[in-house]
């Protein structure tokens, strides 16, 4: 098998004009897992709770109780953005563990790709920068519209427009520079570790397919879960900065 690694991901059909990539189909393979473990973990809710319900109302609970102190006490605060910080946490976490199955980087559009370079059929969804970049423009575009919510336009606006000094008024230009420069550093942090240990376990499988490869592939499926929970955690923090006035 030859090293083949592309930044861009494959194209594989089209449906009514739109090109569909291999990124994109385990996207909706991702979000499909994630709707139907919702829908059978909701029907398997009691009011007596066994091992597995008490597990996971604690995980919850923890992760409420979390936010809840992130938020300064706020609990309509962390009930209110719980399900966004979850959701992204769940997707990029089970995207990122998507890329150890079999079949992933394997099997191709039209065969076997264990011989021959070839299309695969899946992808690593975070392997794609449209991917990240799309999930750093919800998460930015919420992080602002949750301050000037919360403080209001005007007030929002003056933590980066200040105009009663020329040093206060540099300092709101480079706050300015750093809530635009967000979008870069959510999308490209992602996309760079999870395609970084990609490429590095690829060129494991190349020099010694058996063995080796295993110590690799444990160190990125921990990377995996770390960088999804790095990116919740930055969401949610940097919406408690947006909504907080800007004297504190």
């Amino acid at each position: 098998m030859d090293i083949h690694i592309v930044i861009a991901s494959e194209r594989i059909g089209e449906w009514m004009g739109l090109p569909i990539t291999n990124t994109l189909l385990t996207s909706w393979i991702v979000m499909g897992i994630l709707v139907v473990f919702a829908l059978v973990v909701s029907r398997m809710l009691t009011y007596k709770p066994g091992r597995v319900q008490n597990a996971v109302e604690g995980l919850f609970a923890f992760v409420l109780d979390f936010m809840t102190e992130a938020f300064e006490g706020n609990r309509k605060h962390a009930l209110f953005f719980f399900p966004l910080i979850a959701t992204i946490f769940l997707f990029v976490w089970l995207a990122n563990w998507m890329e150890f199955l079999p079949g992933f980087g394997s099997i191709g559009v039209t065969g076997d790709c264990g011989r021959a370079v070839c299309e695969p059929l899946f992808r690593s969804v975070n392997t794609d920068l449209n991917v990240t970049i799309a999930l750093a423009v919800i998460a930015v575009m919420v992080t602002e519209v949750a301050g000037i919510v919360a403080l209001g336009l005007w007030r929002y606006t003056g933590k980066f427009l200040v105009f009663t000094s020329p040093l206060k008024f540099f300092i709101g230009l480079i706050e300015l520079v750093s809530e635009a420069s967000r979008l870069i550093s959510f999308s490209f942090r992602l996309f760079g570790n999870i395609f970084a240990g990609e490429a590095l376990i690829v060129v494991m499988m190349y020099f010694l397919p058996v063995g080796l490869p295993i110590p690799f592939m444990l160190f990125e499926m921990f990377v995996g879960f770390m960088q999804a929970a790095i990116f919740a955690l930055l969401t949610l923090f940097f919406i408690k900065l947006a909504m907080t006035p800007a004297q504190h």
